[in-house]
């Protein structure tokens, strides 16, 4: 009986010790280590409360440790600031934009920036909606690789997929994702073979702030027709019904798990967002349209994007009661460029660039001088002529070539300007790995969709033996494009055989530009009258200009615009015409220029005529002599 009672007062101790250890919080336990894992506080699944959980008190954004039933933002029990305060700054197609460039910042003023805040504010997380890597020659070159790290050294929580991430295909996105410290979303890309989620998509994740709870839910949007189609053989994309499915089955997810906030970040634009995910996501950061615009839309929600190419920055601050889940976005605004290009260098981001200093001096390498301004569709009609000059001399002797050419469209600065030009400048223009293909093609086909082609950026360029060639629908033709041309099904296209695999697009621009063949001497020239230029412009319709550029003579009646250098040309006559951009030979804009011609100047310039309106002018007209 004693060794009974024993048993019974020491089992009495034991369980009184461990009721005692159940009362106590976690932060009784300063050995124990909670932990946030990867990515800047990703709970692991296996860690997160669930709806099955009839004891977590954390779900619905609901803090076990806190009270706030008089919602006024302090714990009724211990009086604790209950308001939890994040920033939310989120890029959107920034195309690479990684050194500064003469149109645009590159990215090493933005770590300074970012830096500097830090020092404010530690409940930043920064995010990308997509389209970061393709569009400059550095990133290219290194496809992608540098703004990966780029964004490890900023610790970016994650980064959206956009179409252009497909541009090198998915083993360079598999590559990127070994280097990031950080996860690819998409909800919605799935692998055709598996019926699954593609394995370098993640469709969300979890951060925590403070005791905050943040999910984060990443997707693309109706976009893959604008991506070559050899590239995204192995996946498709849910859009519509389909993607809006996703995102509300993964919001409740994560609402379940204990998200407080629900950031939806869409490489789309507002039209591919779905009103029925009102409820489901708190705020909506975007994507691809390259707009910049902060709206709401007509359930309050916001949709934010930059304009793109590094323009500006999206940012949201956005303050939540950890207790009760109350929200409030206290401020919405795109931080301007304006604001942070001045700043020092980002040290990191300056090891970073020499790091690469080899692939960035490659990238900057003058190529030649290019000594007129280049409109959109003016090298876009060019590159038609090198596709069917380098096809002619492969495949010249051994095939009856009608043309070259076929969708042919310039980026973003879209017109090559007059002046030194590098590898940058081209890449800028035409940024993806397209090679150079011998195709063959019905004469139906080749009727519809080259020659009688409904689409304005369908440019052709004829060989001498395609040139008034009666063109058979029931026959077979060759023609030289480039593999976004040759694997645009509609077009019926079968590839023959390849001009070169490290040879793209861009590199037969770059090589003409080397060459000399943009090149214009001035030594000899001709001039063309006021009177005779405007007649020129008045034969133009609104937005059209000449083919053709002219040496136009005249004195500058007032003092030029100080940086654009727009001025009126007058004859002896009295004879006038506006000039609407004035450079130098070297590319310097008036501003920037070492010789301005002013007020009372007599100057040749070299340029197109243009018509805007009823307003013939000459637009961004090269100074090529002042008071000859």
């Amino acid at each position: 009986m004693k060794k009974i009672l024993a048993f019974i007062l020491a089992m009495s101790l034991v369980l009184g010790s461990l009721f005692s250890l159940a009362s106590c919080s976690i932060d009784d336990f300063p050995f124990i280590d909670e932990g946030t894992g990867d990515h800047g506080g990703i709970i692991p699944d296996d860690d997160k409360p669930g709806d099955d959980d009839p004891n977590n008190n954390q779900q619905n954004g609901n803090n076990n440790a806190h009270v706030d039933n008089n919602n006024d933002d302090y714990c009724d029990e211990c009086n604790e600031y209950l308001i939890v305060v994040v920033d939310f700054y989120v890029f959107n197609d920034l195309h690479g934009n990684f050194c500064d460039s003469d149109s645009q910042p590159g990215v090493d003023e933005i770590g300074t920036y970012f830096e500097n805040m830090s020092a404010l504010d530690d409940h930043m997380i920064l995010l990308s909606s997509g389209d970061m890597w393709q569009g400059s020659a550095e990133s290219s070159l290194t496809k992608g690789k540098i703004l990966v790290e780029w964004m490890n050294l900023l610790g970016f929580a994650a980064m959206t997929l956009g179409n252009h991430e497909f541009d090198w295909g998915e083993d360079a996105i598999r590559d990127n994702l070994d280097v990031a410290d950080f996860p690819f979303l998409a909800i919605n890309i799935y692998d055709n073979s598996t019926g699954k989620l593609a394995d370098y998509c993640t469709p969300s994740i979890m951060v925590e702030k403070d005791g905050m709870q943040i999910g984060i839910i990443g997707a693309i949007g109706d976009c893959y027709s604008s991506i070559s189609s050899d590239k995204v053989s192995g996946v498709n994309f849910k859009v519509g019904s389909a993607l809006t499915t996703l995102v509300q089955a993964e919001a409740t997810k994560l609402r379940n798990q204990g998200a407080d906030l629900i950031v939806y970040s869409l490489h789309d634009g507002t039209n591919g967002y779905s009103s029925a995910l009102s409820g489901y996501v708190d705020i909506v950061f975007e994507g691809h349209t390259h707009s910049s615009y902060i709206n709401t839309d007509s359930n309050g929600t916001y949709h934010i994007q930059t304009g793109g190419e590094n323009k500006g920055i999206a940012h949201a601050e956005i303050a939540v009661n950890k207790a009760n889940g109350n929200k409030k976005i206290n401020e919405v605004n795109i931080v301007s460029n304006s604001e942070y290009k001045n700043l020092e260098d980002h040290q990191p981001t300056e090891d970073l660039e020499e790091k690469y200093a080899q692939i960035i001096e490659l990238a900057y390498t003058d190529l030649g001088v290019v000594s007129r301004n280049y409109s959109d569709s003016d090298i876009e009609a060019f590159m038609a002529q090198l596709y069917l000059e380098a096809g002619l001399e492969k495949w010249g002797n051994d095939y009856n070539i009608v043309l070259g050419g076929g969708f042919i469209r310039t980026r973003e600065p879209y017109s090559l300007s007059a002046g030194v030009k590098r590898y940058a400048d081209v890449a800028s223009l035409f940024p993806f790995d397209n090679e150079i293909v011998l195709c063959t093609i019905s004469g139906s086909k080749l009727n519809s969709q080259f020659i009688n082609s409904k689409s304005s950026d369908y440019y052709i360029a004829y060989s001498s033996y395609g040139s008034g060639l009666n063109i058979s629908n029931n026959s077979t033709y060759y023609v030289v494009v480039d593999m976004y041309t040759a694997v645009y099904a509609p077009n019926g296209l079968t590839i023959v055989d390849y001009y070169d695999y490290k040879t793209f697009a861009r590199d037969l621009l770059a090589d003409a530009i080397k060459e000399g063949r943009l090149e214009i001497s001035h030594d000899n020239y001709t001039l063309t009258s006021i009177p005779d230029a405007l007649s020129k412009g008045n034969r133009l319709t609104s937005g059209e200009y000449t083919k053709e550029s002219y040496y136009i003579k005249g004195k500058i009646k007032y003092a030029p615009n100080s940086t654009y250098g727009n001025l009126y040309l007058v004859d002896e006559n009295n004879n006038e015409i506006y000039v609407y951009g004035l450079y130098d030979q070297l590319g310097n804009r008036y501003d920037s220029m070492p010789n301005k011609p002013k007020a009372g100047d007599t100057i040749v310039v070299y340029s197109t005529v243009y018509k805007y309106n009823s307003t013939i002018e000459l637009k961004d007209a090269i100074v090529i002599e002042i008071n000859p």
